[in-house]
């Protein structure tokens, strides 16, 4: 019962925000239309579903991490304790990552520009949100362990290896 709950919030809240922003604005942005601007798309198509699967996969991984933990990624129900599993041992944003490389994927899929300019939009501003709200919360909630993770571990590139926290243990 300790993690059902958490799971539950962080179902609904993975339908709500990174179902409005990485399908529902997409599919308004090009109604799932399969444009063919360049020859030889058919690769880039590929390619485009291969991202989204890549995109999809540090996504749904990292709302299990915050259930596991007994919260969820929503700022109503955080966790108690620095999620530093998963993906978030190698990138601290791998939710934004991976739906920016989701929607870059969709991008090629459908052959629409438009979808590259809303990526980058998103991009910005979720790195804004990070910068202004997310990183400063956090430092106040767990103080030194959010500091010595932040300088350890790239906002939007991942390190090549997992992060291994002194005195870190995982919570679960």
């Amino acid at each position: 019962m300790r993690r059902f709950k958490p799971a539950i919030g962080s179902a609904v809240f993975f339908v709500v925000a990174p179902g409005t922003f990485a399908v529902l604005l997409p599919w308004l942005i090009t109604g799932w239309r399969l444009d063919t601007p360049l020859p030889g798309w058919i690769a880039a198509r590929v390619i485009g579903v291969l991202l989204i699967l890549v995109g999809a996969i540090p996504l749904v991984h990292a709302f299990v991490q915050f259930a596991r933990a007994g919260g969820t990624p929503a700022p109503v129900a955080p966790t108690r304790h620095l999620v530093v599993s998963g993906f978030n041992r190698y990138l601290r944003n791998p939710m934004y990552a991976g739906i920016t490389v989701a929607l870059l994927g969709q991008a090629l899929l459908f052959g629409q520009l438009g979808l590259v300019l809303y990526a980058a939009a998103f991009w910005a501003v979720t790195a804004a949100f990070v910068h202004w709200y997310e990183e400063p919360t956090l430092r106040r909630q767990f103080g030194a362990e959010y500091e010595a993770y932040r300088r350890q571990v790239p906002a939007w590139w991942p390190r090549r290896t997992p992060v291994v926290l002194p005195g870190w243990t995982d919570p679960r």
